[in-house]
């Protein structure tokens, strides 16, 4: 994949969504960056379900025509000019980057004056604009980034490494919003990625880890997995009270067994949405939550900061997430992807746009099964 001659130079591999439940794979222009951004060539997007939610069934925050994908690691091959007025309120990246460095893109673009953003929740600015979602993200060989959401990728850290750092980052505020101690049992409903991460990272806070995942092959497979930590356990249902609990699946009976299983002033943290439906019919029990004086508390994505502290753990090695990549395509076969985590039939799909399909290194679905 060749960068463009210069900036809005010539024409790219992207994919297009116009309406909910389906997508284009098509030639576009290649973007030209703004005042204040980078035009970064995309070496390496991750797949989730929340791509998968936004592509079937749509999102809260999605504007349309979009090029999803808000996992994103790459290389700066154009700067805009510099901004006319530099926001003063937010770190200024202008100087700290170059043509050639590597970079993990925040997904997140912050006004850093409202009242989320000055207590440091810039993930729930009122002006929020979303890789992906409110502004195109890295399903394509180009995108363009604020100079203000780029972190430089440690120099020991792969890039197949570093786009764990979003996925991660989101793990990360969900634990801090937890409060999660050391000694704590951190219960775990979900063992896809964000579960494992979850996992991994909870572990390494000094958290006991309880892993609840009906699905066997999921199970057997996170349990044996280099990367998993000995304190862990693994189970299909729930087998002890804990002090915090961490729905990442989808699924309002997780929920119910998660609220079930809080000891006394134990902590619900909400990761994982759920579809329109089931949150209509989802109840919880007020009384409970009184007599028990549980903690209901929601994580949605994260902030400037979890993304460095991801990088930071990525980097030095304690957290391990290579053995957690399931599938390599190239992204005209992004169908095979979103199908892989539907049917949560691998662990972490990775992209490659602009990269043909015979030079992916194909990995098969890490999660076999049982017999």
């Amino acid at each position: 994949m060749s960068a463009p001659g210069a900036a809005g130079e010539g024409r790219m591999e992207a994919v297009v969504v116009h309406e909910v439940g389906t997508y284009a794979h098509l030639r576009v222009p290649v973007p030209e960056p703004g005042p204040g951004e980078a035009l970064i060539e995309v070496h390496v997007t991750g797949l989730c379900r929340t791509d998968l939610k936004l592509i079937r069934h749509g999102h809260r925050d999605l504007d349309l025509p979009r090029v999803p994908g808000e996992e994103v690691v790459g290389e700066i091959v154009a700067l805009g000019p510099p901004p006319s007025e530099p926001e003063q309120h937010i770190h200024d990246s202008s100087a700290a980057f170059a043509v050639g460095d590597r970079v993990y893109v925040y997904p997140g673009l912050w006004c850093g004056r409202c009242p989320s953003c000055r207590r440091g929740a810039e993930n729930l600015c009122r002006e929020m604009r979303i890789m992906g979602f409110h502004r195109d993200g890295g399903f394509a060989e180009y995108t363009t980034a604020p100079l203000q959401s780029l972190i430089a990728i440690p120099d020991t850290l792969s890039e197949e490494q570093a786009v764990f750092a979003e996925p991660l980052s989101c793990c990360l505020n969900a634990l801090e919003l937890a409060r999660l101690g050391e000694g704590e049992a951190l219960g775990i409903w979900g063992a896809g990625p964000a579960g494992t991460l979850l996992c991994r990272a909870g572990a390494l806070l000094g958290a006991t880890p309880h892993v609840v995942e009906p699905d066997q092959r999921r199970r057997n497979y996170v349990a044996g997995a280099p990367g998993a930590p000995a304190s862990a356990s693994f189970a299909a249902a729930v087998a002890t009270q804990v002090d915090v609990a961490v729905v990442a699946a989808g699924d309002p009976r997780a929920y119910t067994e998660a609220v079930k299983a809080l000891s006394p002033r134990g902590r619900l943290v909400v990761f994982s949405g759920l579809l329109p439906a089931a949150d209509d019919a989802f109840h919880i029990s007020l009384n409970a939550v009184h007599y028990h004086e549980h903690t209901l508390v929601g994580a949605y994505g994260c902030c400037f900061r979890h993304g460095q502290a991801a990088l930071d753990l990525l980097a030095g090695g304690a957290l391990r997430v290579d053995d957690l990549i399931s599938h390599r395509l190239p992204l005209a076969e992004l169908a095979r992807g979103l199908d892989a985590v539907a049917e949560r039939s691998g662990m972490k799909v990775h992209l490659y746009p602009g990269v043909p399909a015979q030079a992916c290194v194909r990995t098969p679905s890490t999660v076999k099964e049982t017999t």
